[in-house]
């Protein structure tokens, strides 16, 4: 089992059943959680203790989640799961372009946010160490520095604009990435209006990377947000 025991976690939650649930829920899996109430006690205690990982709801007493995000992002890259009962698209959308790291609609599911909370945590041990010119994730390699990818061994080729894709994701591995910014890093500023061109890229990729479109195991969609590419280690 893995040995998370020692990882800090903030929690920054309103609602006192929900901290208490998610209390039982992660210190029952090794989990250290650390909760505020507001927005001001949580930033407070992410200056003053980091954790490895923030649990954010949006919908705080003092001040719109949101807002939190676009604070922290100032001065600390902390990955942050926005936990909240808001499950519009746009307000995902708002809140991954602001900066946040994974979202997570109530009532979840323990498991995906164990699952959310292992990616997460794997991003911010990322963060501090040298990041690898080769990338793993299943059946696929990828050798960011000879620009190789390798599906069960058997190399493929990528166009430019499929690579571009690819690393990008790559780059944010295990995060949603929006729409609108993977348009800007493969295409550039003001490529908004050519979103046609991201689904027709994404469906070739993953035709070359054996991804079945129908039940994705590597890129995944997130309907209406964007597309998240799943660590399988």
């Amino acid at each position: 089992m893995d040995k998370i025991c020692e990882t800090p976690i903030l929690v920054i939650e309103d609602e006192p059943e929900i901290r208490k649930f998610l209390n039982t829920i992660l210190t029952g899996n090794g989990y250290k959680p650390t909760f505020a109430e507001t927005a001001y006690e949580g930033i407070k205690l992410l200056t003053l203790h980091p954790p490895e990982v923030v649990i954010l709801d949006l919908g705080l007493p003092d001040m719109d989640g949101l807002e939190v995000i676009e604070n922290v992002r100032q001065w600390s890259p902390v990955p942050i799961i926005v936990l909240s009962a808001r499950g519009q698209e746009q307000d995902k959308v708002t809140a991954l372009e602001q900066g946040a790291d994974d979202y997570l609609t109530k009532p979840f599911g323990v498991a995906e946010l164990l699952a959310r909370l292992k990616v997460a945590k794997r991003h911010a041990r990322n963060l501090v160490q040298p990041q690898s010119s080769i990338f793993e994730t299943g059946d696929i390699k990828v050798d960011l520095e000879k620009r190789q990818i390798f599906v069960r061994e058997d190399e493929i080729h990528l166009t430019p604009t499929e690579y571009k894709l690819l690393t990008t994701l790559i780059k944010h591995v295990g995060k949603v990435v929006t729409h609108s910014q993977l348009l800007q890093e493969v295409w550039g500023k003001n490529s908004n209006e050519n979103s046609h061109y991201l689904r027709i890229y994404t469906q070739h990729l993953r035709q070359k990377l054996g991804d079945n479109p129908m039940q994705p195991k590597y890129i995944i969609t997130e309907a209406g947000v964007g597309y998240r590419l799943k660590d399988c280690k």
